[in-house]
């Protein structure tokens, strides 16, 4: 988005400001549509759960990976606006619940849903059999997550070699497993993780026929890198890889799923705050803001994300601090950017913030998060 753009909005709106580009949102959304023909989009809404944001990949077809029962609900409000004959099946094409533990109450919820879900252990099978007999089933696997800026395999999938035991298992309980799922890790820029994810995959599809078990569909997970810097390869290059390998190992019968959401959502993001104090210590320039990690600014804290800030104004730069509003020390968005010398008022800008960004703003310390602001919806 411009400058010019962003400033305009400050002024009108106030800050702390998060600002949603839709039009970024729907050119994501076509460039992996592109990339990935053959691939179902279920965008991960924990990443950015905002209505909005939402309705804009639902109107363009997309569907949804959901890891709790707000985020189904914010889906089947738009859901609820089909004709009642074309609600129930559509819940399968709109919605997987992707979190692989889920409470019973949770269970109880979404069993009149048909619902498919994931597992990836013995003690979820039975909760599932008892409180959701009617859920179809997708084993998440464990895969490398090398490289990966977050890794989740040390909390979530079942190790390769006791997976068609455990398809087996669900059986027993007079469960269904439709398919396997994997993740490869949050802004993942290793390739091999993919390659390797989609070879166990084929493994295990092979051993699970052998043994009576046909499985029909892949989840493929998240992890699609968002462009945040030159050390990010390029998407074309990555969806190539993993098309190749797919095709490969998989005929068309084998429905294909993803989870994007960072690389959906990032760049369609952007945030402005105001100085609203500023200080020397230890001989360096340090700036205050109304915006921190408690707000927009939290993916540094749980996404082990680097954001980079910018003056709308040019001159000399210099190392700068630059601090959130709250009085804990952790409020800290960066120790060293480079920014020229401002006064109080004037505005500091993110770009490529859309993801893990608002989605964690809380009230800490009396501090209300950005207001957001949505663009050519």
């Amino acid at each position: 988005m411009k400058q010019k753009t962003l400033l305009q909005l400050a002024k009108k709106h106030g800050t702390p400001l998060f600002i949603v580009d839709h039009k970024e949102l729907r050119a994501n959304y076509a460039r992996f549509r592109k990339h990935f023909p053959r691939v179902q989009i279920y965008y991960a809404i924990k990443v950015n759960s905002d209505p909005h944001i939402v309705e804009t990949f639902y109107k363009l077809g997309g569907s949804f990976d959901v890891a709790s029962m707000q985020e189904f609900h914010t889906v089947h409000q738009l859901i609820k606006k089909l004709p009642a004959k074309e609600r129930q099946a559509f819940i399968w094409d709109r919605i997987i619940y992707a979190n692989p533990i889920k409470p019973v109450e949770t269970l109880r919820e979404l069993d009149r849903y048909k619902p498919l879900v994931t597992f990836d252990n013995h003690e979820e099978v039975k909760k599932i059999a008892k409180h959701a007999p009617h859920a179809g089933l997708a084993l998440r696997l464990r895969v490398p997550n090398t490289g990966s800026m977050v890794e989740l395999s040390s909390k979530f999938g079942a190790l390769p070699g006791e997976a068609v035991e455990l398809i087996e298992y669900a059986h027993k309980h007079k469960l269904v497993v439709e398919g396997l799922s994997f993740h490869v890790g949050s802004q993942c820029t290793n390739p091999t993780n993919f390659i390797q994810a989609i070879h166990l995959s084929a493994g295990i599809f092979a051993e699970a026929k052998s043994r009576g078990f046909e499985l029909k569909l892949l989840d493929i997970g998240g992890g699609f890198p968002a462009a945040y810097d030159e050390s990010v390869p390029a998407f074309s290059s990555l969806a190539k890889k993993i098309n190749h390998e797919i095709d490969r190992l998989f005929p068309k019968s084998i429905e294909i799923l993803a989870e994007p959401g960072r690389f959906l959502v990032a760049s369609a993001g952007n945030a402005v705050s105001k100085i609203i104090g500023k200080a020397f210590r230890n001989e360096k320039l340090c700036y205050y803001v109304d915006d921190g990690v408690y707000h927009t600014y939290s993916g540094i804290i749980f996404d082990h994300c680097t954001y980079h800030l910018k003056s709308f104004q040019k001159g000399p730069t210099q190392i700068c601090a630059v601090f959130g509003p709250t009085c804990d020390a952790l409020d800290t968005i960066s120790l060293a950017e480079q920014l020229p010398e401002l006064e109080l008022d004037d505005y500091l800008y993110t770009e490529n913030i859309g993801a893990y960004s608002a989605a964690s703003s809380t009230h800490f310390n009396g501090f209300p998060p950005a207001q957001v602001i949505h663009v050519n919806r």
